[in-house]
């Protein structure tokens, strides 16, 4: 975590709740999803949905993933630790590009 960064132990926060707390999902699975992976098939497919084009998570898509054996609970946790994982990773790329931007500047 970035020292300069007063949001860094909300983030950490955040990222400990989902995945090191107790929830619907185990922790492995919602590790995975945070990572951007899924069991494969349908809930693959939806963590992949959820990590490049969540608009495009559609009525037939979380119907397949409660066909593959998630209740709402459980859809929720995976969505949230997809989202939550792919917005750190992206934070993570912005603040480095900035930093090599800066270095690279001289400031």
């Amino acid at each position: 975590m970035d020292e300069g960064d007063r949001f860094s132990e909300l983030r950490a926060g955040v990222r400990q709740a989902i995945l090191d707390r107790d929830g619907v999902t185990d922790r492995a699975t919602r590790r995975r999803a945070y990572d951007g992976e899924g069991a494969p098939g349908a809930i693959a497919e939806y963590v992949a949905t959820v990590q490049r084009n969540a608009y495009r998570v559609d009525d037939e898509m979380v119907r397949a993933v409660r066909q593959a054996g998630l209740d709402d609970d459980a859809i929720f946790e995976l969505t949230v630790a997809t989202a939550v994982g792919e917005a750190t990773r992206q934070y993570d790329a912005a603040m480095a590009a900035l930093a090599a931007a800066l270095e690279k500047r001289g400031g």
